[in-house]
């Protein structure tokens, strides 16, 4: 059974940095694509960041690009996403997604997913 559980969430001011972390199990991670989405209050799930299955290609939504970062290591089954200038509208709870081999940017898309983080970025 494929599982994710993300760490890293909490509490940041405006301009701030978070790194999130999601740790997968009970799968083959090197094989997944894999995904960042966020739900803020009230909104529907949407985008952030994807990477490849390899590492070698990624994805991004125009409102965080050149602020996150996303990578992976396949040695520990692990993918990250650091949150630099950090701001109000990045508050949400995060999650993480796999699927098989290929990455996309529809949440429906993808078949295993984590708990979620929640970030707060408060001024």
């Amino acid at each position: 059974q494929v599982q994710l559980v993300e760490s890293g969430g909490g509490l940041a001011q405006v301009g701030g940095s978070l790194r999130l972390s999601c740790q997968v199990s009970g799968g083959p991670f090197s094989r997944y694509g894999m995904g960042w989405f966020r739900q803020a209050p009230g909104k529907e799930r949407e985008f952030v960041s994807a990477i490849s299955f390899t590492g070698d290609s990624t994805y991004y939504t125009e409102s965080v690009e050149g602020r996150f970062t996303i990578s992976r290591d396949n040695d520990k089954n692990t993918v990250f996403l650091q949150m630099n200038s950090l701001k109000p509208e990045d508050t949400a709870v995060y999650y993480c997604a796999a699927r098989a081999i290929r990455t996309s940017r529809w949440a429906q898309d993808y078949g295993y997913w984590g708990q979620g983080t929640q970030v707060t970025v408060s001024s």
